[in-house]
């Protein structure tokens, strides 16, 4: 018995280890070496420290940037959603003006659709991490692009929240990257590249759990008619493709496709492709987090859902933007955010 004990602890240390390997070479970057795009035309807009998130509205022509300070992890005082014209860098202002005192954006989404009553609206979610526990902040947004505030939600299935996807004027989609949560277990689960991540579904009333198996679920969107929905794994460099049930918002996955590349936020372009940006190399990118002064590589990927093919739209050695946390397709300009860099780069497409 005891033999057999031994034994069986030998197999788990060696399967530890190779797991270990494993995911450490992968975060590495050393199986992903990207030729470095020409981006002597991009330029850079200030926002505010940590641009992690940025989306577009059509409609308005305005792009939505979430701005959170998280080196210090401290509240700052410039944390919360700002605005811009693309076209008109110097039109950069901030619209979350009646945000908490504790206010830490992160993923955001837009939604538009109708009231009952047939009139237009427009929705902006957004995953804030408030001193403690995560909500999520839902705002009603005018035609200027300015945020008020509706309602403020958090459920236990909100357990370690990225990014989100609205799709209703009260529901939404977020991804839980982690299990565990910001405790040593859940640095844990991610330095072992475990597939505990998930996604959660609220219906205006609850929340609950409606897939899971990802390992470090980071970004989310969903087509045009609603009926798929992407997820990304960040250390699985894997982008996850569900079928949707609008009626039961349940997810049937139907691909995974791997990337080689840390996936973040991820945003539709209009011809119906994915765009993504992401971490060259893992370790680089805690190097910069550490140290300012340090780069970290940019790379962001245009993806076929239906195939996983991939092309690089954007490669850098971290001079532009560091480590891209989000890239947004805006006819032909790129619109790229990093989680800890203050401005969005705005890139010639």
């Amino acid at each position: 018995m005891v033999r057999l004990i031994v034994g069986l602890l030998g197999v788990a240390l060696v399967l530890g280890l190779v797991r270990i390997g494993y995911v450490v070479t992968r975060a590495s970057g050393t199986l992903s070496h990207p030729e470095y795009t020409d981006n002597a035309a991009c330029t850079p807009v200030e926002i505010a420290p940590g641009t992690e998130d940025v989306t577009y509205d059509a409609v308005s022509g305005l792009a939505f940037v979430s701005a959170a300070e998280r080196r210090s992890g401290e509240m700052h005082p410039r944390n919360g959603i700002y605005v811009f014209d693309p076209a008109d860098p110097e039109s950069v202002r901030l619209v979350s003006i009646d945000a908490p005192a504790d206010y830490r954006p992160h993923g955001i989404s837009l939604w538009r659709g109708e009231s009952e009553s047939g009139a237009p609206l427009a929705r902006l979610f957004v995953i804030s991490h408030p001193y403690s526990g995560h909500q999520v902040l839902i705002y009603d947004v005018a035609e200027d692009g300015a945020l008020s505030h509706l309602q403020t939600v958090s459920y236990d299935a909100l357990r370690s929240p990225n990014d989100i996807v609205g799709v209703g004027p009260e529901q939404f989609y977020a991804t839980n990257d982690v299990y565990f949560g910001d405790t040593p277990m859940g640095y844990l689960e991610a330095f072992l590249g475990l597939p505990l991540g998930s996604i959660s579904y609220y219906d205006g009333q609850e929340g609950r759990i409606v897939a899971e198996g990802l390992a470090y679920a980071n970004g989310i969107n969903i087509n045009a008619d609603g009926s798929e929905l992407y997820a990304s794994g960040f250390i699985g460099r894997t982008l996850h493709v569900f079928d949707r049930d609008a009626d039961t918002a349940e997810l049937t996955r139907t691909a995974r496709h791997p990337v080689p590349l840390g996936l973040d936020n991820i945003e539709i372009g209009s011809d119906g492709a994915l765009y993504i940006a992401g971490n060259v190399s893992v370790f680089e990118f805690l190097a910069h987090q550490s140290d300012p002064e340090a780069r970290a590589p940019a790379q962001a990927v245009r993806v076929d859902p239906q195939t996983g093919d991939w092309t690089t739209v954007f490669a850098d050695p971290g001079e532009a933007i560091d480590s891209p946390s989000v890239a947004t397709r805006v006819g032909d300009q790129l619109l790229l955010g990093a989680v800890f860099d203050s401005h969005v780069l705005v890139c010639p497409y």
